[in-house]
């Protein structure tokens, strides 16, 4: 059997540390599925048998709330999708949904657990993940409530610049409405600060089409909200 773990190039921090027996296991235990732009990955309150390796791509995880969906965060290759559900709930608690053409790679949950287990260097590395996760998650949630709408915008605009293209220019994969549920805005006020920024000549906007122009202005307004 073709070992397709073995000869994977994309691997997680904490999968260089599985040894062979545990890599030709994972081997065995996983499957590589392509899913398209807008393709739902995973659904939340469905039940959890696999663990999700995004491989490639780009994806959102959102959450059902009492009143309406919420994105809780964007998220890019290579990089595990449902950890908590892993040690937690055996219930997916969110949604994950791919952004852009993408990747994943599904690990039999407890093949995965077994590694934790067995295996500290693995298990470390999941930990550390897991606890930047955590303070990112407390880092977001401190901007989304104490930031205007302004600030949040410029700070997700830099975001994807910075941390998901590494290029001052892009096609913005969300829509106005996505942003806008990322940012905790209405879509008519994400489409209007965006026209603001653009007419104040920090960025340059064709539909979806993004630009950064003035990167020190558009830090000082995400800096300072």
């Amino acid at each position: 059997m073709e070992n397709i773990c073995n000869d994977c190039n994309i691997k997680s921090k904490a999968a260089r540390y599985l040894t062979d027996t545990e890599v030709d296991s994972q081997s065995k235990n996983c499957v590589q599925v392509r899913f398209k732009k807008g393709a739902n990955i995973v659904r939340q309150g469905n039940w959890s048998s696999n663990v999700a390796f995004l491989r490639s791509g780009l994806v959102k995880l959102h959450m059902q709330g009492p009143y309406y969906e919420q994105i809780i965060k964007i998220t890019k290759a290579a990089s595990y999708l449902a950890l908590p559900t892993t040690f937690g709930e055996k219930i997916n608690q969110y949604s994950v949904t791919a952004i852009e053409d993408s990747e994943i790679c599904f690990i039999d949950l407890e093949v995965f657990k077994a590694f934790f287990l067995e295996n500290p260097a693995f298990a470390y590395e999941i930990m550390i993940e897991l606890c930047q996760n955590e303070l990112n998650t407390f880092r977001r949630c401190i901007n989304r409530t104490q930031k205007q709408t302004r600030g949040k915008i410029a700070e997700n605009l830099l975001f994807f610049a910075d941390s998901i293209y590494e290029n001052d220019g892009y096609i913005l994969p969300l829509s106005r409405e996505e942003l806008g549920n990322l940012v905790d805005a209405t879509r008519e006020s994400v489409s209007r600060i965006l026209s603001e920024f653009h007419e104040e000549g920090l960025i340059d906007l064709d539909k979806k089409s993004i630009k950064i122009l003035n990167r020190s202005k558009l830090l000082t307004i995400a800096e300072k909200g």
